[in-house]
């Protein structure tokens, strides 16, 4: 049975022991999750019936796999009492962190298999996007668990450069973000055309989880089905007009280059401190 052990037990932690645990694929007694909260630990154990830990030692005392779900800011610190451990055991070592390198990884941790990954914030609602990227030292076995246990939490997507990580935070990674501010402008413009607050979020947001739908599930691109409720000189065509007069693509582009060059730098940055 493959021992899991996961270094901090937050939001992201927990959707992903969620999914797991309702899966019934993997029972709660190979899980084992350290955090500094007394009561999260308490949370998770009653939530889950894992096995929790104050200290991150203990942790990975028995663990295949490592699940680093710590902040960007704080990991190095939190690897360096668990190197020699980790160096010694080498298990399969998985960063939810944005921004640490492959390099750094394996310099902090003394690890040879590791997988980098890239999840969304609806993760925590077991409807994630994650991009993955695996050193050359992960075996298929190891890539498969990797990709089973983050399928716990929605989607994965494997890309065959460790760069293209920073093109995954700006188009998954940061991706909410964008749509949230799209609602919050329709609700806003909703209510300047004499809609109350109440009812312009309701409508705002009921239209954009159809619209998500749709695209899921329709034989046909995004652009298809725009196309397809765009009746020419109706007020959907109007609206998309204005929208690309604009200029509302050169924004979207623009917004997700800065994304992707903040992601590259903030690796850069992290990694060589």
């Amino acid at each position: 049975m493959t021992q899991i052990a996961f270094i901090g037990g937050g939001n992201m932690a927990t959707s992903i022991i969620g999914g797991l645990v309702q899966q019934g694929d993997i029972s709660a007694a190979s899980i084992d999750v350290a955090d500094p909260g007394a009561e999260q630990r308490e949370k998770l154990h009653a939530s889950f019936g894992v096995n929790t830990f104050e200290n991150n030692l203990d942790a990975i005392t028995n663990a295949d796999v490592v699940i680093m779900a710590v902040k960007p800011q704080v990991m190095k610190d939190v690897m360096a009492p668990l190197k020699s451990t980790l160096e010694a055991r080498q298990p399969l070592l998985i960063s939810i962190a944005a921004g640490i390198s492959m390099d750094a990884l394996g310099r902090w941790s003394g690890c040879k298999a590791i997988v980098r990954c890239m999840p969304n914030t609806p993760a925590l609602l077991g409807e994630g996007a994650t991009g993955l990227f695996a050193s050359e030292d992960v075996h298929l076995d190891q890539r498969n668990t990797a990709d089973s246990l983050l399928r716990a939490a929605g989607i994965t997507v494997w890309v065959k450069e460790e760069a293209e990580l920073d093109a995954v935070i700006a188009v998954s990674g940061s991706g909410p973000a964008y749509y949230f501010l799209m609602m919050e402008a329709m609700i806003s413009a909703g209510q300047k055309l004499g809609l109350t607050e109440e009812t312009a979020t309701k409508l705002t947001l009921k239209t954009a989880l159809g619209a998500a739908r749709m695209a899921l599930e329709a034989d046909v691109d995004p652009a298809e089905l725009r196309r397809r409720v765009t009746s020419p000189g109706g007020t959907t065509e109007q609206a998309i007009a204005t929208f690309e007069g604009a200029h509302m693509r050169d924004m979207v582009e623009a917004a997700m280059k800065a994304a992707h060059d903040r992601g590259a730098e903030l690796s850069k940055e992290l990694g060589d401190s």
